[in-house]
């Protein structure tokens, strides 16, 4: 295995395995993170967040039942910024890390490819380290491009961003919000309200596929 004829390939073997290891395990963790958590997970999660999302529905209702005033309300409204702006955050940080985990493994498989091609000709065994590099890649390199995790990531933090600048500039009383506290509550939960549509609009587009959005624009 460490040599062939005269040459030693033992140099050669100490690089591309550990080299092809290294990147079958980094693809395997990033699979294991997207997909390999079972469906109950998953689910419990989304559930989780859908439970969230309901119980402040029925809040807000429940407030609307009761009679309380809109200012009130908005008040209310205003205080689950901080939690909005949490959870934009950890799926904007989990986004991040899951496309430089991706973009990883394309950079040390594409080296480690073309690393092992030029002597692919030489030892049998390194057409397989190429083969599993190779994969590797276009593993990669698809799960990226499908999911847009930077695209993701970067929307996320770009909501939270504005979202605290609105809340920020309404608890100095700076511009826009340099009016009466019930006139600077409203705008900013129309700000922040439209926000979030905003947002959820970028998820929808960006699930839809490559032909639907061209078709947006």
């Amino acid at each position: 295995m460490g040599t062939w004829r005269s040459v030693d390939f033992g140099p050669v073997n100490r690089i591309a395995i550990p080299l092809t290891s290294l990147s079958i395990i980094a693809l395997l963790v990033q699979l294991y993170i997207e997909d390999g958590r079972d469906d109950d997970a998953r689910k419990s999660v989304r559930q989780l967040e859908l439970d969230l999302e309901i119980a402040h529905e029925r809040r807000l209702l429940r407030a609307s039942q009761l009679g309380i005033p809109v200012y009130q309300r908005q008040y209310s409204y205003k205080d689950s910024i901080p939690k909005e702006l949490e959870r934009l955050r950890e799926e904007s940080q989990h986004y991040r890390r899951l496309h430089n985990a991706f973009q990883s493994v394309i950079i040390i498989g594409s080296l480690g490819t073309t690393t092992a091609a030029s002597l692919a000709d030489i030892s049998g065994m390194l057409k397989w380290v190429t083969v599993g590099l190779s994969f590797s890649v276009g593993v990669s390199a698809g799960f990226t491009g499908y999911f847009k995790y930077r695209e993701r990531s970067f929307y996320l933090q770009q909501t939270a961003d504005a979202i605290e600048q609105h809340a920020t500039a309404f608890e100095l009383g700076i511009r826009p919000y340099t009016q009466d506290e019930t006139e600077n509550l409203a705008r900013l939960t129309e700000e922040i309200e439209s926000l979030r549509v905003e947002q959820r609009k970028r998820e929808q587009q960006l699930d839809q596929p490559h032909e639907g959005r061209d078709g947006t624009v």
